[in-house]
């Protein structure tokens, strides 16, 4: 009996997601029915795939080997369906998308009307929040971060750069006085994100790490901003967040002349690098063209006001 491609493409969901369940409901199938057919695809290839407990789903070692074998099958029908101009029908499902809140407000949010025009097969589960989420356990198909990466088993695709400087209101500084020196952070009300207390610079003489500290810390990039725009304080902000604050005035460059050492940048992160989505491969490429090669809001902040970018 040959293989059903529709079968192998619910299997390599299922693998992703970690549920039959999950994985059926994208492709408008019952559970009952995606699990007859992975039965089915099991008596086929005349081996178990997959492990079944009430809560999740794991792969068999010869689950593992034929996921492989899987995603090259699938890739090749897609290469196969492009070569004589067919291509993959237009993208559909549902697309669970994770995202941190304040990026996702500011410049995700304003572009859905236009992603969902221009995609009328797709819905989209989005889903705002500041914590790193796991896309296999939490069944989330890609995850848009701002940052370094942390997770080696993932894809990604960088979106935009994401240039970041250290910036304090007028009334902050004119009350305070300016650091002239990475090392005159040690005196100042420093406003931080989380544990990020270590803010590392490039100097003339190499690369310095200054332990910062101050009476307000969040795990909230927005709340650091309303506090920084207050004048409590110096932070450290990407120019997604602030770009339109530092052209109006109301936020001033701090030590422009030390960039900040780490590179970071935007990220779309999704699990498998052979089979995407089509719905996934959309929604990246849609977002590369909004922000690349040159985000919009870098516009708005001359790039030789301070910071760095990727």
């Amino acid at each position: 009996m040959a293989l059903d491609l529709d079968t192998v493409a619910l299997f390599v969901r299922v693998a992703a997601l970690g549920n039959v369940s999950a994985a059926g409901r994208e492709r408008g199938l019952s559970p009952a029915t995606a699990s007859t057919r992975l039965v089915q695809l099991e008596g086929v290839l005349g081996a178990r795939l997959l492990h079944r407990t009430t809560r999740r789903v794991a792969l068999t070692q010869e689950g593992e080997v034929f996921l492989a074998q899987a995603q090259t099958l699938l890739a090749a029908e897609a290469q196969a369906l492009a070569s004589v101009g067919q291509g993959f029908a237009a993208p559909q499902g549902l697309l669970r998308v994770s995202c941190s809140s304040s990026f996702a407000r500011q410049h995700i949010s304003p572009a859905l009307p236009e992603f969902l025009a221009r995609y009328p097969g797709i819905s989209l589960d989005f889903r705002l929040t500041d914590r790193v989420v796991d896309l296999l356990e939490e069944g989330v198909d890609m995850a848009i971060r701002v940052g370094a990466l942390r997770d080696s088993t993932l894809i990604a695709r960088k979106l935009a750069a994401n240039r970041r400087t250290l910036c304090a209101s007028p009334a902050y500084l004119a009350a305070h006085g300016a650091p002239k020196h990475p090392g005159d952070l040690a005196q100042h009300e420093c406003l931080t994100l989380g544990d990020q207390r270590d803010w590392r610079f490039v100097t003339p003489g190499g690369p310095m790490s200054v332990r910062v500290s101050g009476r307000l810390v969040s795990d909230n990039g927005e709340v650091l901003r309303d506090a920084v725009l207050a004048g409590l304080g110096i932070a450290l902000k990407s120019t997604w967040d602030v770009a339109a604050h530092l052209q109006r005035g109301e936020l001033v460059p701090v030590l422009p002349a030390y960039p900040l050492a780490e590179e970071v940048a935007i990220w779309a992160v999704y699990p498998s690098r052979v089979f995407v989505p089509p719905k996934t491969q959309a929604m990246i490429e849609f977002l590369q063209a909004r922000f690349s090669p040159v985000p919009y809001w870098e516009a708005q902040w001359p790039t030789g006001a301070g910071g760095r970018a990727t």
